[in-house]
């Protein structure tokens, strides 16, 4: 189901044929495209940046076997790398059109570009934001001396007011990606890159966040003509926002129904066009992560930095590390390149990204464990994952539901290396002490609520356990309650910020079997992602107690 749209960047966006109007003829080739080795290499982005520092990610190399260097565009003045194509477009405005101002919509990195770039310029901008953008995103903008209008519940109706003021004021729209002076000048990273690393002879590959595709564009089209040609350049995506993948996958643009919320930097349902023309020429292919390796790249980051990214900023060193794992290149001694992108990180997001890490390094394991209920099971479950580190051990006694078997939530450190013939090893142990241990390291009902409800089950008839993804957004909360009927008792209700733009919601609702019917057409108008969890092991095993 697709959710309802929030503050995501662009996440609608479906950009029009792009036309080159604004370029000079010599940044034209023969074939009437733009020449981006002189369109970066002319870029105007220097006037107010200086180069970000590249430097060896020694802890990161250690433990990959493989020269591993970041690119810390979080070092910029607004900590991303939006400023540079913002930038070198606005720098290339007549004077008319700088007179007029500028406008664009975003409630992110770019919106913060396109503030910065107007008050270096003298350049009036407006930025447009749906109402629910957080405030401190909205005081940055505004600290830059962009005016800012809140317009809208969701990121398509305030889209679509900045076109109408566009239109009636005659202000020039920044577009965030899709435009070739907004790609090449994402495209002096790449320039950067060769020039700062030593030997770039010897670079094998170029990781980058994929969105819109503006900044996997620019690197590759500098780099594809002035690097080794064996230097490859991959994108990367998460599981959940793939637009890039798919598109290059079918040959043309597709748009996804939905698109992950976590790394929103980087939550685009469909790419740009004119990027999108020069990856499906250059690009070597998309690498895709999840979230928790997404967490723990944050952590790889701080480690070596002590700097704390965004998830989008992380993005390209979680792919970077999948992609040495696929393909066994642990200890190949090869030499890598990750675009550290952004670093407007929300300080609420902290608490998930430190719980989800060390299962995104495959160093924790969640473990459900069934052991007899009687005096020393416990030492006996301990006997078997000691001398492994406990990280969480959840338990409590139900006569009623279980009263020979208790059911036991336990997390416990293991070797990232050794994961798989661990983790064997450890459910035969169990099997040999009379116990039954499920590895439940995947699921996400477990990670996300689970452990913060269990304490006791109890049997519910005709429970329906659902999880929702709930815009963060007011009265999101209550058109869920409006819309139940008053005879659906709510059964069960568990929600936790997680300081993204949705909030996660466990829920049980009671629905007579006779009623399913209707109970799922109120699922469909109401038009909020969520997954039917009523068949979940864990819930089943520690929430209804039949199991």
């Amino acid at each position: 189901m697709p959710p309802t749209a929030t503050t995501l960047e662009y996440a609608s966006e479906a950009p029009k044929p792009l036309v080159y109007s604004r370029l000079a003829k010599h940044h034209l080739l023969d074939n009437q495209k733009p020449d981006y080795l002189r369109l970066i290499l002319t870029a105007k982005v220097y006037e107010i940046l200086k180069e970000t520092p590249l430097v060896l990610a020694t802890n990161l190399s250690a433990k990959l076997g493989n020269e591993i260097w970041l690119k810390r565009e979080d070092l910029q003045e607004v900590f991303s790398f939006k400023i540079r194509g913002a930038y070198n477009f606005m720098a290339s405005l007549n004077d008319e059109e700088r007179w007029k101002g500028v406008i664009t919509c975003s409630a992110g990195n770019h919106a913060q570009g396109v503030a910065l770039s107007g008050s270096k310029l003298s350049i009036p901008c407006t930025i447009v934001m749906p109402r629910g953008t957080p405030s401190i995103k909205v005081r940055n903008v505004e600290r830059l001396g962009a005016k800012v209008i809140l317009h809208g519940i969701d990121f398509d109706e305030a889209k679509a007011e900045c076109a109408r003021l566009a239109d009636v004021h005659g202000l020039v729209f920044v577009p965030p990606y899709d435009d070739p002076l907004v790609i090449a000048g994402q495209g002096t990273i790449g320039m950067e890159i060769l020039k700062q690393l030593p030997d770039s002879d010897n670079l094998e590959g170029i990781f980058a966040a994929v969105g819109g595709g503006g900044l996997v564009a620019g690197i590759s089209a500098y780099v594809k003509r002035i690097g080794n040609p064996r230097t490859k350049v991959f994108g990367v995506e998460t599981v959940d926002g793939d637009a890039m993948d798919k598109s290059l996958a079918q040959g043309e643009r597709i748009t996804l129904p939905e698109v992950g919320p976590f790394s929103d930097g980087t939550a685009v349902r469909i790419v740009g066009s004119e990027g999108f023309r020069i990856c499906k020429e250059l690009l070597d292919g998309v690498v895709k992560t999840d979230n928790d390796a997404i967490c723990a790249a944050i952590k790889d980051i701080f480690e070596e930095t002590r700097s704390i990214t965004e998830p989008a900023g992380a993005l390209a060193v979680a792919g970077l590390k999948h992609y040495i794992l696929k393909n066994n290149l642990v200890g190949a001694q090869k030499r890598f390149v990750a675009v550290i992108s952004g670093a407007n990180m929300n300080f609420d997001r902290l608490r998930f990204v430190a719980e989800r890490a060390e299962l995104g390094e495959g160093r924790e394991a969640l473990f459900s464990v069934d052991i007899p209920e009687k005096p020393g099971s416990f030492l006996t479950l301990h006997t078997v994952i000691h001398p492994r580190d406990v990280t969480e051990f959840i338990y409590r006694y139900n006569k009623s539901t279980a009263p020979d078997r208790a059911h036991v939530l336990v997390s416990f450190k293991v070797d990232a290396k050794k994961r798989t013939a661990e983790i064997k090893s450890l459910l035969n142990e169990f099997e040999a002490g009379g116990m039954k241990g499920y590895d439940i390291s995947d699921n996400e009902l477990a990670k996300s609520h689970g452990r913060y409800l269990i304490g006791g089950s109890q049997p519910v008839p005709n429970e329906r356990i659902f999880r929702f993804e709930f815009p963060e957004r007011p009265n999101a909360l209550r058109n869920f309650l409006l819309g139940l009927r008053y005879d659906w008792n709510i059964s069960l209700f568990h929600y936790r910020n997680h300081g993204a733009d949705i909030g996660k919601v466990l829920a049980g609702i009671q629905v007579p079997p006779l009623e399913n019917d209707e109970f799922d057409a109120f699922l469909k108008k109401l038009n909020y992602t969520y997954v039917e969890e009523t068949e979940n092991p864990v819930y089943k095993r520690f929430l209804h107690g039949d199991e």
